[in-house]
């Protein structure tokens, strides 16, 4: 018997409630939810109808579109399982991610069928390919597919423990994982995170989507919108001036950005301050620090309630929201509060730990452990990484981090950033953030790099408001008021902008690489 909501039960609710409501518009079309509605059954019935079952996979590479998230609705009632895949890898590391996930179709976007081609041919379980422009040789065209299927629902026999979706880890070190998230799991975070947040999108609120949708925080956000009865707005990739026009014309109510898409639109749309933000209920943003400047200036122009969030795609999506009243105290002079990924969600127990899994004292630097209700059950075929992560039924981040006497979480790093100079453990996040103090550092990434004296050495790459460089005696001169000694950058390093995936997070082995090579090793 069915224990909790399924994916797709909330857009059900509003199919019903609201059928002639705005359900999505992705720039190239507009579905009511009666509409979205019916190419969902047709989606699923198609599904079905390929000889896809209850736990089969399936691959769907795709910038953002309608289509896409349909196909999350629509899988969610099949018990097919898609596997996002990421546009910006390459073939090749498409090809381990859909032989890994032993995929039995893939639904290929426009202007993919080029690059799908180069692999098809390698896919050792893929046995069918739908095109969406028609290029790719023995593909099924997916307008003509998709026409010829039911439109009546499908009779759901899904559970809440079945997996809903699998989506691979950024594969930063080693191989990718699998991550398999359940119905359970997605359920419990939509109802965590709404129970902490103090003034809500209404139904009927529109809501901008920038990023993609093969990433949990996109899925999340869309979902979120979804299970409100919002009114979605998917945009295929982010630009600062078309994303402010729109958060103005359409009179957004909810939106989520990373840093350094906030700090893009403040300073690459002039007339940002003129416009009328009065709409905007909400602004979220995750993946990375933003600096106390940024965040004030946003408050400032928009008005409105801001949440951080904190999570991992294994965790669903958040373990932590830092709210609208913890940034008020921020802005109103507790700017350590800044810093902090806020207090984890209800039913969420976290605990810092040493190596040895021993839970550290308040205010110490440990990994951070998580449990809850929106942890997943692990990674696919993988028993050995799974049992790592879920060591003693306690979900283990890699992240390193604090808890204060309050209760609230501080990111310091992750475990495996860490830089050890001359025998000392230096976490480059403390530094970071030391460097967003700067008044002209808008932007700032700690590595370390190869030293003969101290095996490695930290080299801070830093990004100003105007793109000039600043004097490296000046930066450093600067972090010594802030950090202890050992903690000081000596080297900086001064570029227009820092390399960042998908979620907003900084490519750090990018920034190494012209330090340490390709080789295995990268530390000192």
């Amino acid at each position: 018997m069915q224990s909790s909501l399924l994916f797709h039960d909330m857009f059900d609710f509003h199919v019903a409630s609201r059928p002639a409501q705005m359900c999505i518009d992705d720039g190239t079309r507009a579905l009511s939810f009666a509409e979205a509605a019916q190419e969902v059954n047709r989606i699923a019935n198609g599904l079905i109808g390929l000889g896809l079952k209850k736990g089969d996979r399936f691959g769907y590479l795709s910038r953002n579109s309608a289509d896409m998230w349909l196909m999350y609705l629509a899988a969610s009632r099949t018990g097919a399982v898609p596997v996002p895949l990421n546009y910006r890898l390459a073939p090749a590391e498409w090809t381990y991610i859909l032989d890994n996930a032993e995929a039995r179709m893939v639904f290929v976007g426009p202007g993919y069928d080029a690059a799908m081609a180069e692999i098809a041919a390698e896919l050792s379980t893929v046995e069918r390919f739908i095109s969406f422009e028609g290029g790719l040789d023995g593909a099924l065209g997916y307008h003509d597919w998709l026409a010829e299927q039911d439109v009546s629902p499908l009779s759901c026999t899904i559970q809440s423990d079945d997996i809903f979706y699998q989506m691979y880890t950024s594969g930063t070190t080693g191989l990718p994982k699998g991550v398999i998230v359940n119905h359970t799991n997605y359920a419990a975070n939509i109802a965590q995170t709404t129970n902490m947040i103090t003034r809500l999108p209404d139904a009927g609120d529109t809501a901008l989507v920038v990023t993609p949708l093969y990433h949990a925080a996109a899925v999340w956000i869309a979902a979120f919108c979804t299970a409100r009865g919002m009114s979605i707005i998917l945009k295929t990739d982010f630009d600062p001036v078309d994303v402010v026009e729109t958060l103005d014309r359409e009179r957004v109510a909810f939106t989520f950005l990373v840093p350094a898409m906030i700090q893009a639109c403040l300073t690459g749309v002039p007339d940002i301050a003129k416009r009328d933000w009065s709409a905007l209920k909400m602004l979220m943003y995750g993946a990375s620090p933003i600096a106390e400047d940024v965040l004030r200036r946003a408050v400032s122009c928009f008005g409105c309630d801001v949440y951080q969030a904190y999570g991992l795609t294994e965790t669903t999506a958040i373990l932590t929201l830092l709210g609208a009243e913890e940034h008020r105290r921020a802005l109103a002079g507790e700017t350590h509060l800044l810093l902090a990924a806020g207090r984890p969600l209800p039913g969420t127990e976290m605990r810092i730990a040493d190596d040895k899994d021993r839970p550290c004292p308040t205010g110490q630097i440990g990994q951070i452990l998580a449990r809850g209700p929106q942890i997943v059950p692990g990674y696919w075929a993988l028993e050995e990484a799974t049992a790592a992560f879920l060591k003693d039924d306690w979900a283990h981040t890699g992240d390193a981090g604090e808890i204060d006497q309050e209760g609230y979480l501080y990111i310091r790093d992750r475990i495996k950033d860490m830089v050890v100079s001359g025998g000392e453990n230096i976490y480059p996040r403390e530094v970071e953030n030391a460097l967003f103090d700067h008044p002209r550092i808008i932007d700032a990434a700690v590595i370390g790099v190869p030293d003969e004296k101290f095996g490695e050495a930290l080299l801070a790459v830093i990004v100003t408001d105007t793109g000039e460089a600043l004097p490296t005696d000046e930066v450093i001169a600067f972090c010594r008021t802030k950090l202890g000694g050992y903690k000081v950058p000596r080297r900086i390093s001064c570029v227009s902008e820092l390399p960042r995936n998908a979620s907003g997070k900084v490519l750090k082995q990018e920034l190494r690489k012209p330090y340490w090579g390709d080789g295995s090793r990268g530390v000192g």
